[in-house]
């Protein structure tokens, strides 16, 4: 917001007009009437910079905050994707359990038989290579299951994002920024910590877009899945 200093217009004015008056005594007519419509002209001047100065002051940014993480934490697609993931590692862990088990079943045959005997080099060729696909297939799982959380959390990101500058155009929002929901426990440090790190130290409720994204996002989703059961019923009719 700018502030203008303006002369007080009175003595201005006044001394303009006693010098157009002057000027009427000295040169009558015409260049008069000139002299004093010059004096006159500086009235318009602050009346416009007053209006400019009003329009700018009216035209202020509005900001908003939004809980991303309740977003993914309570959005019933995010979460359904999570869990899908969830059971997929649920599964292989009990697959790995049932190969450990076969593992050390194979290693107690392997002490049970006699060093240097061929049946001892045949079950040590037996441990070894169960050992080395059990250490394969655990790291292999544990990367396939790490990128694909990775990209559900990237991908609803980016239509978090999205749906947050959709509401914020309609909403002539300048600006939006994270903030973090949550009590806070004073007796945990790591929570303590939390919150003094927090960039937003006060919003009001009235600019928290968390609720109104979350339902921006939950017709899309409702949206889609019409979408596809119509596919799909269309699909089925041929």
């Amino acid at each position: 917001m700018f502030m203008e200093i303006h002369t007080p217009a009175s003595s201005t004015i006044w001394g303009r007009l006693k010098h157009a008056r002057r000027g009427t005594r000295r040169w009558p007519g015409k260049v008069a009437v000139a002299t004093a419509m010059l004096a006159l002209c500086p009235l318009a001047t602050p009346t416009v910079s007053a209006q400019q100065a009003q329009s700018t002051a009216s035209t202020g940014h509005r900001v908003a905050v939004i809980d991303v993480g309740y977003v993914f934490k309570n959005l019933p697609a995010i979460q359904a994707q999570i869990n899908k993931v969830k059971a997929e590692l649920e599964r292989h862990e009990t697959e790995i359990k049932q190969k450990r088990e076969e593992l050390n079943q194979a290693a107690l045959r392997l002490k049970s038989l006699k060093i240097g005997t061929p049946e001892y080099a045949r079950q040590e060729e037996h441990v070894a290579d169960l050992d080395s696909k059990l250490r394969l297939d655990m790291r292999r799982r544990h990367s396939d299951l790490g990128e694909a959380e990775a990209k559900i959390y990237y991908d609803n990101y980016q239509r978090i994002r999205a749906a947050v500058k959709a509401v914020a155009v309609h909403n002539h929002i300048n600006l939006v920024l994270r903030f973090n929901s949550e009590a806070v426990d004073p007796h945990q440090g790591d929570s303590a910590a939390r919150e003094i790190m927090r960039n937003v130290v006060y919003q009001d409720n009235a600019i928290n877009l968390t609720d109104t994204v979350m339902r921006y996002l939950e017709r899309s989703d409702d949206g889609a899945q019409v979408a596809n059961g119509s596919r799909a019923a269309a699909g089925t009719s041929r």
